[in-house]
C-alpha cells in the first residue's frame, strides 16, 4: 500500500480567455426571470418521488439510503440546513429530515429540468441553492436552471432562473459567498457568470453578469466573506481569482493569484476493476468537484492516477496559493475513485469517496481528520455501504458529495453511489458527529 505526504495540484478543468488587465469587468449582462414555485412540491400537485430513508446505525454514524433508482450515473449531491437534508440526483430531489426520515420528493421537471444537480446550503444568508442543466429545452438555449430557496425550510418556495448556455456542454461547477452565487460551465466563450445572491432570494427579475473565458470552480464560501473565489489548475499553475464588488455594485475580478505547483501523481485516474468481470468502471477525474473556503483556507479532493490505480488526495491552501498540507489515500490492490471533502468550523474534515476492487463491488467510504492531526494524516477509513453487484463497465458518476451541516457548523454529511443487485447506483448517506468519541480511532496507515 501508499501513502504520502505530498503538495498536489489538478489540471485546467475549464479552457481559459485571453490574458486581461485587472480588474476584468463582465463582457455582458442580461436580466432573467424567475419562474416561481410557491412550494417544493408546488402545493402538492407535483409528481411525488418517494425514495430512500431506512435509518440506521453503522458502525456508531447515522446512515441512511438516499436515491434508489439504479441508474449507473446517479450523480449523488446533498445540502444540509434548516433541519433537512436535501438530496439531488439525476432523477430529482428529496427532503430528508436530520433523522433520515422521508419527507418530500420531485423530479427534476417541476425545477425546469436538467441534469448533473450540484448543491449547497448558505449558512449564512440561511438558504438552499442548486443547478441543473437543460441540453433538452425546446428553444435550444440549454439553460442553467439556477434555484435559490426563499428561507431555509426546503419545503417552501423556490425561485429558479433559467441563465442560457447555448454552447455549454455538461460538466460545470456552483459556488457561492454572502454576496454571490457563481457558476462555470465548459464550452462556448463566456464560461462563467455570477448573480447576487439577493437577487435569487426574492423571487424578482435578477441580472446576470457574464465573464469571458472561465474563471475556474466556484468556491462553496463557508466564511462570513462577501468576495467569492474560484480555483483553476493548469499543468503547471494554481490560480485562485477573487470576483468582488466595484463601486457600483458590479461584479468585477479584482485580484488573480498564480503559483507553480509541483505535482508527483497528476494523471487523470484510470478506469477500476471489480469482482468476477472483466469491464472496469470509471473512475472520475483529477478536476476538483468541489473546493471549499473555510478559515480562509481552500479545501479540496481529487481522484488521480497513482502507479496505475485510482488514489485520492486532499489539499489545503492558503489563498496565495501556498499548499499548508496534502494528503494522498492509495492502496496497491484497491481502487478509491468519486471524492469530495467537507470542513466544520473548527478544521475538521471528512473525506468521501468509493472503493471498487478485484475482490469486491463499489461501496461507501469516509475518511476524517481532526484540525490538530498532523498535517496529511486521516484516521481510519470507515465503511458505511457495501456494493453487491459488478457494474457493466465505462461510466458510472461523475459526482459523489461531502458538505457541512450548515446549523451546527461541526458535523459533516457525505453522500456516496454503491453498486446495487444490478450493478447501478444505490445511495448512501452518512452523518458524520467530529467529536471527542471518534479520537479513540486510531490513524489510517497503509497497513490497514
Amino acid at each position: 500500500m501508499l501513502f504520502q505526504l505530498i503538495s498536489l495540484s489538478l489540471s485546467q478543468q475549464f479552457s481559459t480567455g485571453p490574458e486581461q488587465t485587472l480588474p476584468i469587468k463582465p463582457s455582458r449582462t442580461e436580466v432573467i426571470a424567475p419562474i416561481r414555485n410557491e412550494t417544493f412540491n408546488k402545493k402538492g400537485t407535483a409528481k411525488e418521488r418517494k425514495q430512500g430513508g431506512n435509518p440506521r446505525n453503522m458502525d456508531g454514524f447515522l446512515v441512511f439510503d438516499g436515491s434508489m433508482d439504479g441508474n449507473r450515473q446517479v450523480d449523488p449531491q446533498i445540502a444540509v440546513g434548516g433541519g433537512y437534508v436535501l438530496h439531488g440526483t439525476n432523477s430529482g430531489f428529496i427532503v430528508y429530515d436530520k433523522g433520515g426520515k422521508f419527507v418530500q420528493g420531485v423530479p427534476q421537471a417541476e425545477f425546469n429540468s436538467g441534469i448533473d444537480p450540484k448543491l449547497f446550503f448558505d449558512s449564512n444568508n440561511r438558504v438552499f441553492g442548486f443547478d441543473v442543466w437543460n441540453p433538452w429545452d425546446k428553444e435550444k438555449k440549454k439553460p442553467v436552471n439556477i434555484s435559490v430557496s426563499e428561507t431555509s425550510d426546503p419545503t417552501g418556495a423556490w425561485n429558479t432562473y433559467p441563465v442560457p448556455a447555448p454552447n455549454g456542454v455538461d460538466g460545470g461547477g456552483i459556488g457561492y459567498s454572502k454576496t454571490w452565487v457563481g457558476y462555470s460551465f465548459p464550452g462556448g466563450t463566456e464560461q462563467t457568470f455570477v448573480m447576487k445572491m439577493t437577487d435569487l432570494m426574492s423571487g424578482k427579475p435578477a441580472k446576470v453578469y457574464h465573464f469571458p473565458g472561465s474563471l475556474g470552480q466556484p468556491v462553496a464560501t463557508q466564511d462570513k466573506t462577501d468576495e467569492l473565489y474560484f480555483l483553476k489548475l493548469t499543468d503547471q499553475q494554481i490560480i485562485i481569482s477573487q470576483v468582488t464588488a466595484s463601486p457600483d455594485g458590479t461584479p468585477v475580478v479584482a485580484s488573480i493569484v498564480k503559483k507553480p505547483h509541483r505535482i508527483k501523481y497528476f494523471g487523470f485516474p484510470p478506469n477500476s476493476p471489480m469482482k468476477g468481470v472483466t469491464a472496469q468502471t470509471a473512475s472520475g477525474d483529477r478536476n476538483p468537484k468541489n473546493v471549499v473556503l473555510q478559515n480562509g483556507r481552500l479545501w479540496f479532493s481529487q481522484a488521480v492516477n497513482v502507479q496505475g490505480r485510482s488514489g485520492v488526495q486532499w489539499h489545503e491552501v492558503d489563498l496565495d496559493g501556498k499548499f499548508a498540507q496534502s494528503g494522498l489515500i492509495a492502496d496497491d490492490k484497491n481502487s478509491y475513485i468519486e471524492t469530495t471533502i467537507g470542513v466544520n468550523a473548527t478544521g475538521d474534515a471528512v473525506i468521501g469517496f468509493q472503493e471498487t476492487g478485484p475482490d469486491m463491488f463499489i461501496s461507501a467510504r469516509f475518511a476524517y481528520r481532526f484540525s490538530s492531526d498532523p498535517p496529511g494524516k486521516v484516521r481510519e477509513i470507515i465503511k458505511f455501504g457495501e456494493g453487491v453487484a459488478a457494474t457493466e463497465g465505462g461510466a458510472w458518476g461523475d459526482y459523489s458529495c461531502t458538505v457541512i451541516d450548515g446549523d451546527n457548523l461541526r458535523d459533516i454529511w457525505t453522500v456516496q453511489s454503491v453498486a446495487n443487485a444490478k450493478g447501478r447506483g444505490n445511495c448512501a448517506i452518512a452523518r458524520i458527529q467530529v467529536d471527542a468519541k471518534l479520537r479513540n480511532r486510531k490513524f489510517w496507515s497503509p497497513a490497514n
